[in-house]
């Protein structure tokens, strides 16, 4: 799954998305996971009305897709966001769950955690709270969730199975999954797996994507199928583009290294817990 030690990554990954706290800036290359500036529409899409509803500093642009767009909420449900950031998944939520409803964001980075609740605050959104902790062990009881939605984030836990266990866990019985995620059609060259440059860019922690839908149904889940996909490099300039993330140097040949950039997908995987 990953050649590195797991906290190393941890760390990494922490300070990494610490600086995207304090900077309110994008992660990587705009043909990456993160979708580029703030203000760009993710794929599949974001409603610009519900964007303009939710606070600015929500949107820090991290997304690979977006978990909620084939996914319908009921009012009065419970949503749990794994790796919530800014808080724009958990907003939007809130939106749609309604004032019986709540919202659990929970993210591993303080400062991402203080800035999603400056915006709850700020945009006096009062149904949806968020936790510091880890996805391989949520702070939240068993049982708890309608929803557990994700963003571009199990990609950089080290143990994804772990984390899909844990969703399972404090989902209710009946309960959903809906994650949007980096995959690859095919194993990454090992030079770009030993990346921590290319780990915390979303890119080297990438499963295949029949070992994700794997990690899925290994923990209990059912029905677990792929709602969306797109590739990210089609082009030689959207390839080059995406390959500045890897921070690999000449380990990787051209031609490995461009046969890579072009397995990337972002996948929409739902899944229910049975009842």
């Amino acid at each position: 799954m990953t050649t590195h030690d797991p906290e190393n990554i941890k760390e990494a990954v922490r300070d990494r998305y610490a600086g995207h706290a304090q900077t309110k800036t994008s992660c990587c290359a705009s043909s990456s996971c993160c979708g580029g500036d703030a203000s760009t529409v993710l794929v599949p899409g974001y409603d610009a009305a519900d964007l303009n509803a939710i606070p600015a500093d929500a949107n820090l642009g991290l997304g690979c897709g977006n978990p909620l767009a084939l996914e319908s909420i009921r009012e009065g449900e419970i949503v749990v966001d794994l790796g919530s950031g800014g808080g724009i998944d958990c907003f939007l939520a809130a939106r749609r769950v309604g004032a019986t409803g709540h919202v659990i964001g929970v993210d591993m980075t303080p400062e991402m955690v203080l800035l999603a609740q400056r915006n709850a605050r700020t945009g006096g959104i009062d149904n949806v709270e968020f936790r510091l902790g880890e996805l391989e062990d949520l702070p939240i009881d068993d049982n708890t969730a309608d929803l557990v939605i994700s963003n571009c984030v199990i990609n950089l836990v080290p143990d994804k199975v772990k984390a899909f266990a844990e969703a399972f866990r404090v989902l209710k019985p009946g309960g959903r999954i809906s994650v949007s995620d980096i995959v690859t059609t095919e194993p990454l060259p090992e030079a770009a797996r030993a990346s921590v440059g290319a780990y915390v860019a979303c890119l080297g922690g990438a499963l295949v994507l029949d070992d994700y839908l794997g990690a899925a149904r290994a923990v209990g889940f059912e029905g677990v199928s792929v709602a969306s996909e797109t590739a990210y490099a089609v082009t030689d300039d959207e390839a080059e583009e995406l390959l500045a993330a890897f921070e690999i140097g000449g380990e990787v040949s051209r031609e490995d290294a461009l046969r890579a950039a072009r397995a990337f997908r972002s996948v929409t995987v739902q899944a229910v817990k049975p009842a």
